[in-house]
């Protein structure tokens, strides 16, 4: 029986990751040893990237919310309380766009909450 080569089998896998590699700086798009472990750290910081986004918009909106409560006069702990005690069961995306687009509907649920507090 004749003996198989890998050559090609090889060559697929370096070009499928050179391909990843492409636009990288230097050796890391060139050569294989270097592109692979670019590669795979620039995969790993996507993953972890993805989860990092959540956090970072949920932190956004609450910027959003506590400039708009501080508008209407109250902090954004006391707002978030206020809005719990009334049973208004709204996500702070939703919040935060009503800051933004809705300043007459946040400004009565700011109310709102506030009637709850005292």
């Amino acid at each position: 029986m004749a003996r198989v080569k890998g050559g090609l089998n090889a060559r697929k896998k370096h070009n499928r990751v050179l391909k990843l590699a492409k636009g990288y700086r230097g050796a890391r798009s060139k050569q294989y040893r270097v592109a692979k472990q670019s590669v795979m750290r620039a995969l790993n910081s996507s993953f972890s990237g993805r989860k990092q986004r959540k956090r970072d918009m949920r932190s956004l909106w609450i910027v959003r919310i506590n400039a708009a409560a501080r508008i209407n006069g109250l902090s954004y702990s006391r707002l978030m309380h206020g809005l719990k005690l009334a049973d208004v069961e709204i996500n702070r995306k939703m919040l935060s766009e009503m800051a933004i687009n809705d300043a007459e509907g946040f400004k009565a649920l700011a109310e709102l909450a506030k009637a709850k507090l005292a």
